[in-house]
């Protein structure tokens, strides 16, 4: 028996990327046409939950505007940006967006993003995973060393500097090792703490307990 397709809220105005959207994710979602914030509040009364945004939708409230959090409680929204940046894809998070991709990403990659969204994870860019790791650590002092346990000295110098953004080739730079060196490290720090990606590992380290994906 053929697996029953997941109803997606398209909110777009671009009658392009609605059709580019909606013949990219035929094969699993079942798409549906929207227009601005009072469709996605329609959306969650009929206990719908996926929601694929065009970031640049005319007239779309502000990220601080409190209606957004009226809905983003009962929804998952990825938000795809023709022009996506940093800045604005940490608004959209911190609102409550469990994603921020490109509008134009291939099909399959779009496809990636919302099964992982759809799965109650959260999907962002390196840049953006990096610009978070970077505020992480600069608002949050570490809380000791109980997150290390288990770890060697050199794991432990990798995983923190992992959790303040830096990418593999500056922690290799820093500490005198191969890139591939620092990916076996990090692989070994995944699994010993149990964690997915480095903004798990940063939150771990800082002592917050959350899920992402991405």
């Amino acid at each position: 028996m053929a697996e029953s397709l997941v109803p997606l809220l398209i909110l777009t105005a671009d009658d392009l990327l609605w059709s580019r959207w909606s013949q990219a994710v035929a094969h699993r979602w079942l798409p549906a046409r929207g227009r601005g914030l009072p469709d996605v509040a329609r959306w969650a009364a009929q206990q719908r939950q996926l929601v694929l945004l065009d970031g640049e939708l005319p007239r779309l409230p502000a990220w601080s505007d409190p209606a957004w959090g009226r809905v983003m409680p009962a929804i998952r929204l990825v938000v795809a940006s023709g022009r996506p940046d940093d800045e604005r894809g940490s608004q959209a998070l911190t609102a409550g967006a469990s994603g921020y991709c490109h509008a134009y990403m291939p099909p399959s990659a779009l496809a990636t993003v919302l099964d992982v969204v759809a799965s109650g994870g959260i999907w962002m860019g390196r840049s953006l995973v990096s610009r978070l790791l970077r505020g992480v650590h600069t608002r949050l002092s570490d809380t000791g060393t109980e997150w290390a346990a288990g770890l060697t000295g050199r794991e432990r110098s990798v995983a923190r500097r992992a959790a303040m953004g830096e990418s593999n080739q500056q922690i290799a730079d820093a500490l005198g090792i191969t890139e591939r060196t620092v990916r076996a490290h990090l692989s070994a720090v995944f699994d010993k703490l149990e964690v997915g990606d480095r903004l798990q590992l940063a939150l771990r380290v800082h002592g917050i307990a959350a899920g992402v994906a991405c």
